[in-house]
């Protein structure tokens, strides 16, 4: 019974480990492409307290997907020391918009 008591933890671990690299992330080919249609206005998001000291909110955002926008939901992350988020925003363009996507920028000092 230990055997598979220890079976199930290597198991679960490993599943754990190998999801907690797990990114979701949009199809290649939406970042950049101007679309005609404006995003909606961002959704307001409830998140309670952070999971771990240090870790903040990265706000949802719109994303363009086949023809229409769809909500991609907030999450919370861990700070990468030295640098600085930039969130997903929409940009105007011409009578388009193109969406910009978010990304860590070195801190200034």
């Amino acid at each position: 019974m230990k055997s598979h008591r220890q079976f199930l933890s290597a198991a679960l671990l490993g599943a754990a480990l190998a999801l907690s690299g797990c990114v979701v992330a949009p199809a290649p080919g939406y970042y950049g492409a101007r679309v005609m249609v404006a995003p909606p206005p961002l959704r307001a998001e409830v998140y309670g307290v952070a999971p771990y000291p240090g870790y903040f909110w990265m706000g949802g955002y719109w994303n363009w997907v086949g023809e229409r926008h769809v909500w991609v939901d907030g999450h919370w992350q861990a700070p990468r020391r030295g640098y600085a988020w930039v969130p997903h925003h929409w940009d105007r363009d011409g009578d388009g918009w193109r969406i910009r996507p978010g990304h860590w920028e070195r801190a200034h000092r």
